[in-house]
């Protein structure tokens, strides 16, 4: 007997890419013995109607086809209804610009999820949530907030059709623009609230962002625990120096950066900012995030 998918397409991804490759690449999925239901997405926001209501129909199984954008939009579709249905399990044909995620288990993409779906090869992997002013939100990689954001907010408003590219480009942009922040937190509720400014603060549940930087090098996304990474106010040729670091996961060595395994922050924000989140750029105030350890399953 097949299993039954639903296979989210986002033809939109890659800078169109992957309205190109997907139909070749479900196919291959198809003579694999997996029983496919395609649905398109044609706006922003659609994967995560498309995802709830096939939840709610009884889908369990799930094939995010285009980026991180569209595995971050099936997520919210499937919790929090997922805390108190049936386990939902999650696949990625990863033709879109950035597939962060899928670094932490290969390099190999779309190949390796073939092979884990004709083997039935799931793994266990902790959901985020992020409660914030307006409601809930729900990820599987990073959360950031401060120079990475805004990096990400002016990546995607500017350069998202040059991907790895454009990140960087959105890098170099804010070296002219350079300021240090205050998002005061507190870790597990315990101890005082942070108020230093900072470069940035991220909290993840993956190593990998941007496509190859490992801005968590120590996170695992099956532990029970967010990953906290945080950069003091180094100035502007410190960065530029520790920037290849970044792509190493060796930054966290340097004197001004801290991390943490921790299942809990809370904020005091006092209003909105600019949060990157699986590589949405969005206007929240955060209010705090908590792990949900092994709420779904992963198809790799």
């Amino acid at each position: 007997m097949s299993t039954k998918f639903l296979a989210i397409v986002n033809p939109a991804a890659g800078g169109g890419r992957c309205g190109k490759l997907a139909p070749a690449t479900i196919e291959r999925v198809r003579q694999s013995g997996m029983e496919v239901t395609v649905e398109q997405t044609s706006r922003a926001g659609e994967a995560t109607e498309l995802a709830r209501n096939a939840y709610a129909e009884g889908f369990r199984n799930f094939l995010a086809v285009g980026g991180d954008g569209t595995s971050y939009e099936i997520v919210n579709g499937l919790f929090p209804d997922a805390l108190s249905g049936g386990r939902p399990s999650l696949g990625f044909l990863p033709l879109g610009t950035g597939n962060s995620f899928l670094r932490d288990f290969t390099k190999r993409g779309v190949e390796r999820t073939l092979e884990a779906l004709a083997t039935d090869a799931r793994r266990p992997c902790d959901v985020i949530r992020l409660r914030h002013a307006q409601g809930e939100l729900y990820y599987m990689n990073l959360l950031s907030l401060g120079f990475p954001a805004e990096v990400g907010e002016t990546a995607n408003r500017r350069f998202k059709s040059m991907g790895e590219l454009g990140y960087l480009r959105a890098v170099f942009a804010h070296l002219v623009k350079w300021e240090h922040v205050s998002f005061p937190h507190r870790l597990d509720e315990m101890g005082a609230w942070d108020r230093g400014k900072t470069l940035f603060l991220t909290f993840s549940n993956s190593k990998f962002t941007g496509g190859k930087m490992m801005i968590a090098p120590k996170a695992d996304p099956a532990d029970g625990f967010i990953e906290y990474v945080r950069w003091g106010p180094i100035e502007r040729l410190g960065l530029v120096a520790t920037l290849p670091r970044l792509f190493t996961g060796t930054h966290i060595d340097h004197p001004l950066a801290s991390r943490a395994a921790v299942k809990r922050v809370d904020f005091e924000l006092g209003g909105p900012v600019n949060v990157m989140i699986d590589g949405e750029s969005l206007r929240l105030e955060c209010r705090a995030l908590e792990i949900l350890p092994g709420a779904m399953d992963i198809i790799v």
